[in-house]
């Protein structure tokens, strides 16, 4: 991506209550989506349109002010969960005509990016479902234990822009709150080391560049993962409003190299804490590395977790249990 992809705005919209269900663990039991925030084009006879993609009216306006995920629906198009067998996590994209989409165009070498991260940002899981006839995404579900999860459907329709939608999900039992980790500039994964240098900036592009290393010596032979030597994903804290963004170049273009450092250009919208999540490929495995920043005068996240509660049991007939780097 040669371009920063942009965040600006905060949620609005009403309330829509999906009453379908998801498969998620044996162990964690059935799930349910929680009420989520729209705005489509019926919403008081106003268009609607996704950020950077134009003017269309009043509806349109607000839109397009709006980073990606805070929508369950926008520009006709909604994300409809499904019930699902045990151990599977389902969902529909259907489109301005009430239709189960069935044709998408490749974006990032897959038609389909499902990412889920717990409320408390825990847990970030990005995979890649599988299409049926009928319109309906299924994959082994992401969703690792109890707790209100944001799932990300991140989509280019064939014909339309590209969009990405977002839909709470509540996985009941015994919650184990995680706290935030605090700031910092360098972190573990799988034995490699991943450096953070760059701070973003709210309201202009700023340069993050991430540096992997392993037993101390700079990895130099990144494999490509989604047509990048990175995949990095930014979630707001409070809203999970959602940024995804690519390194500029792309493998084999003759100027990027294989590591040990990947830059991103990306715009935040506000001062705030976000949560980074880079995906990098090495020795045939995907490795995700975690990092707090925070953008702007903001305080750092407190470091006290909260005292562990339990998440609400749905009815009966919410659907069957069930539980993926894909």
């Amino acid at each position: 991506m040669n371009t920063a992809t942009k965040l600006s705005g905060f949620a609005l919209g009403l309330a829509a209550v999906f009453g379908t269900a998801y498969g998620v663990g044996h162990a964690a039991g059935p799930v349910t989506p929680a009420a989520e925030t729209r705005h489509d084009a019926t919403d008081a006879g106003h268009d609607s349109a996704g950020a950077d993609h134009g003017d269309g009216g009043h509806g349109a306006t607000a839109t397009a002010h709006l980073p990606g995920g805070l929508l369950v629906s926008e520009r006709g198009y909604t994300l409809q969960p499904v019930t699902a067998p045990a151990g599977e996590f389902a969902f529909r994209i259907t489109g301005p005509d009430g239709r189960p989409v069935t044709r998408y165009d490749v974006a990032h070498d897959k038609r389909m990016h499902l990412i889920v991260a717990r409320r408390d940002l825990s847990g970030f899981r990005h995979v890649h479902p599988e299409l049926a006839a009928d319109g309906t995404w299924r994959v082994a579900s992401p969703l690792a234990g109890p707790g209100v999860w944001r799932a990300f459907a991140d989509f280019t329709p064939t014909g339309g822009e590209p969009l990405t939608l977002g839909v709470d999900v509540t996985v009941p039992g015994a919650l184990d709150a995680r706290p935030l980790p605090a700031p910092a500039t360098s972190t573990t994964v799988d034995g490699y080391t991943v450096t953070l240098t760059g701070t973003p900036e709210p309201g202009r592009t700023s340069q993050l560049t991430l540096t992997v290393s392993r037993d101390g010596r700079p990895v130099t032979d990144l494999q490509p993962y989604l047509g990048a030597y990175g995949h990095l994903v930014a979630l707001r804290q409070g809203d999970l409003a959602y940024l995804h963004v690519h390194p500029e170049g792309a493998p084999g273009d003759g100027r990027t190299p294989a590591g040990p450092a990947v830059t991103f250009a990306a715009e935040v919208p506000s001062a705030g804490t976000y949560r980074l999540y880079l995906d990098f490929r090495h020795g045939d495995a995907v490795h995700t590395a975690e990092f707090t920043v925070v953008a702007g005068d903001q305080a750092a996240p407190a470091s006290a977790a909260p005292a562990p509660t339990t998440a609400p049991t749905p009815d009966a007939d919410h659907g069957t249990p069930g539980h993926g780097h894909s």
